[in-house]
């Protein structure tokens, strides 16, 4: 765990007044241990991570300890649930002599060995915030049954806002991503041309961000009329002459997300194109020159939408232009109106204009941004004009 990891979760213990932190989500399971399940991707099951002064622990499946063990995951107690993995070798190496006592102590279930790991951590009785966002109705009430002893509230929240400011590591790696993601998306609107359909330009930028390491998202390639539906899936549908493309797409990179919005032209754009493409670009500045420390989440949209209204498109409605973005693609807080929230030095954000006409048109552009002491500092390469694809 890094520095900037460990003292954000003992800041949320102070605050919460708690001794423990336990996760559920991947998100917060990978922010406690840097441990990212892929078995748990395919066939889900309770997983914990627990965050306490006296240091940290995995709970998986038996599964994961080979991962956990080969990959020196830095967790101070692991303790599984569930069967033996494969037959031990001979002779054994000090690293499957580990495995072997990990698995060999495997508890019945998950709940039991949560239970074992928060033993191993001295938290027999006291409080702990138990991460609901993963847990179902049942789930809860027999992890609280099973943990009688301990008070157990709600700890989601508590882990959100330690997330909430990002470390060096942190920005380092959305930084990363968001070149990663414009790098494949240069190598589309090199591409791109009179006759490329939307699903050849979106396989395109697939390709790109997996030959660059990244996991993509479903990528956002709309062209023409349907520029002005949100969230399309690409289709057979070709470019011609005087057709806008909105690109909205993403990626991960070592377990940080990326996203990229961008709006593109073949051949002289219209008028009525270039000037909402002028207003969105100018809610985004806006927003962006708002994004100071202490800003409270509201006026920063309230900047964007002012200025958009400003510049050509009066009746511009919005229900937020943008929110938090690390371990996952949207994270709090979200920059809408009358959010009180105030914002961090060392919040990263995805603030976002999007305008859309349906059955006419659509434009959007999006930059990544880091809240610093000199105000927002844009963490984007590429630039965000209308790109003219001639």
């Amino acid at each position: 765990m890094y520095p900037h990891q460990a003292e954000r979760l003992s800041e949320a213990l102070e605050r919460a007044g708690l001794d423990a932190l336990v996760a559920t989500s991947p998100e917060n399971i990978a922010y406690i241990t840097g441990f990212r399940s892929l078995t748990g991707a395919v066939f889900p099951t309770l997983q914990f991570a627990i965050f306490t002064r006296q240091g940290a622990a995995l709970v998986v499946p038996a599964i994961e300890a080979p991962a956990i063990i080969a990959d020196a995951v830095d967790v101070d107690h692991v303790v599984c649930f569930g069967g033996s993995w494969a037959p031990w070798p001979e002779p054994a190496t000090p690293l499957a002599r580990r495995l072997h006592a990990i698995v060999a102590t495997a508890a019945a279930n998950p709940v039991e060995a949560l239970a074992r790991a928060l033993e191993r951590l001295d938290i027999r009785r006291g409080s702990a915030g138990l991460d609901e966002s993963r847990l179902t109705p049942e789930a809860w009430r027999r992890l609280t049954d099973q943990l009688s002893r301990i008070e157990v509230m709600a700890g989601a929240g508590h882990l959100a806002a330690a997330r909430r400011v990002k470390g060096p590591y942190e920005i380092e790696c959305l930084g990363q991503a968001l070149h990663l993601a414009e790098e494949a998306l240069d190598v589309v609107i090199q591409t791109v041309d009179h006759g490329m359909t939307e699903r050849e330009a979106a396989a395109v930028f697939t390709a790109e961000v997996v030959k660059r390491g990244g996991r993509p998202y479903p990528p956002v390639v709309a062209m023409g009329q349907r520029s002005g539906i949100p969230a399309p899936w690409p289709t057979d549908g070709a470019l011609r002459a005087g057709d806008l493309v909105r690109f909205d797409v993403g990626c991960v990179y070592k377990g940080y997300c990326a996203s990229v919005g961008r709006t593109a032209v073949l051949g002289e754009p219209a008028a009525r194109q270039e000037t909402a493409y002028r207003a969105v670009q100018a809610g985004l500045e806006a927003a962006a020159a708002a994004a100071t420390p202490g800003a409270p989440a509201g006026r920063v949209f309230d900047a964007a939408v002012e200025a958009i209204r400003a510049n050509g498109l009066p009746y511009y409605e919005r229900e937020h232009i943008g929110h938090g973005i690390g371990l996952e693609p949207c994270e709090p807080p979200l920059l809408a109106s009358g959010t009180g929230a105030r914002l961090e030095l060392g919040e990263v954000f995805r603030i976002e204009t999007p305008y859309y006409e349906f059955g006419s048109m659509g434009v959007s552009v999006k930059d990544t941004v880091l809240v610093t002491s000199a105000g927002a500092r844009v963490l984007n390469r590429s630039h965000h004009r209308l790109v003219d694809l001639d």
